[in-house]
């Protein structure tokens, strides 16, 4: 059974920064091969692309609305994934899902196999 569990939930100001943690376990002693994206959700929106992480070569791919401002980072000896968040408006407002799957990487929530339960970062002044 593959979990994922997302820390960093905060509320920060605008301009601020913020970072969010996703660890993936799935009961092996070895680290595992996932593929691993960030995802929000804005209270009465639909589950948006954020950012995501291959397994192999570490490549990434970022939602237009925040790149140059958002960073993915991977340690797969750790099985975790990182978002590191600069430059927040409100709008980035929203519960953050970390996701992962160990074939495909995709701007779509279809695509990924699994779900954290989900972070709330609030931007407000």
């Amino acid at each position: 059974q593959v979990q994922l569990q997302e820390s960093g939930p905060g509320l920060v100001k605008p301009s601020q920064m913020l970072s969010l943690t996703c660890t993936v376990s799935d009961g092996s002693i070895t680290p595992s091969r996932y593929n691993g994206g960030w995802f929000r959700q804005a209270p009465g929106k639909e589950r948006d692309f954020v950012a995501a992480i291959s397994w192999s070569q570490g490549s990434t791919y970022y939602a237009d609305s925040v790149k140059g401002r958002f960073t993915i980072s991977r340690d797969n000896a750790k099985n975790t994934v990182y978002l590191q968040m600069n430059s927040l408006t409100p709008d980035d407002t929203a519960v953050y899902y970390c996701a992962a799957d160990s074939r495909r990487v995709g701007g779509t929530p279809g695509v990924w196999d699994y779900w954290g339960q989900g972070t709330q970062v609030t931007v407000s002044s």
